[in-house]
């Protein structure tokens, strides 16, 4: 049974993610370079940790939350991360969203040190994540994956075993693909039928009477019009998971003409300053 759990990188995401976890009476202890967040954390009833090695030292499961990969390596690393201080036989979670040959790069360093490893992506916004509603796409073993069942239940909503590893980090590539597209296609509309003389909720008023309706057209076809880019979803994380999707269709030698040109309007908006907004900006590059 699950009791000690260990959790490394309290960013947008896992942030909520840690919180929900003490609604199931874990012994959780926390690890993050921002400690201010730590504190929150602390004073919900988490334990706060000072290095990852202290986080994550004789926990029967670690989750790791980390963003990009210099992040990740810097915490797995034997020289400054806490891979080394895991027990044997420790489950280690990545909820990370990387590229398929850093997972399969980790998977490997944990099978040297005779840790069990899960990939297992999350796929969400900052309110699904505080709401315990992020969709989880796991990669690895089954009874593994059983084993961690119930700990899921606090910080998600569906729970979708897609294969073996390296599998979910592939799943993740369709999911942002498709995801930065449809956003990139409700703000070249909302763009074009300004020009046509239409307001936003008109445009929002008749997409969502009939088949385009979706909770993104939903809730970006409101904010977008505000001028309310908060951060919910990161521009710069699926700009970095476009670029993995066209790294993947390159080595295979596969034609995506629309992430091709999604991808551009995303860097773009990098390129402009965007990348720690959300990803909706990317209407203020079609609309300059």
């Amino acid at each position: 049974m699950i009791k000690k759990v260990g959790f490394v990188g309290l960013g947008t995401v896992g942030k909520y993610m840690a919180t929900n976890l003490l609604k199931g009476n874990y012994d959780l202890t926390v690890y993050d370079k921002n400690l201010k967040t730590v504190k929150e954390l602390v004073a919900l009833g988490a334990t706060g940790a000072a290095t990852g090695i202290e986080a994550t030292k004789g926990k029967d499961i670690v989750i790791v939350v980390l963003a990009d990969r210099e992040s990740l390596e810097a915490a797995l690393s034997t020289e400054t991360g806490f891979l080394d201080g895991l027990d044997p036989g420790t489950i280690l979670v990545d909820m990370g969203t990387h590229s398929l040959e850093t997972t399969l790069e980790l998977s490997r360093m944990a099978a040297e040190h005779r840790i069990v490893f899960l990939e297992a992506p999350v796929w969400g916004t900052k309110e699904h994540a505080a709401k315990g509603l992020l969709t989880i796409l796991a990669g690895g073993d089954s009874t593994v994956l059983g084993r961690c069942r119930e700990l899921f239940t606090y910080i998600s909503l569906n729970l979708i075993h897609v294969g073996e590893i390296g599998s979910a980090t592939k799943m993740k590539l369709v999911v942002t693909q498709f995801q930065a597209q449809l956003m990139e296609g409700l703000a070249e509309s909302l763009v074009f039928g300004e020009k046509l003389g239409f307001s936003a909720d008109r445009i929002i008023e008749v997409f969502e009477s009939g088949g385009l309706a979706s909770p993104l057209v939903h809730s970006k076809g409101r904010t977008i019009p505000r001028g309310d880019f908060s951060r919910n979803l990161a521009l710069k994380y699926v700009h970095e998971g476009l670029k993995s999707v066209k790294a993947v269709a390159d080595r295979a030698d596969l034609k995506l003409p629309g992430n091709d040109a999604v991808f551009q309007v995303y860097e773009q908006a990098v390129k402009d300053g965007r990348g720690e907004e959300d990803f909706s900006a990317v209407f203020k590059v079609l609309r300059k």
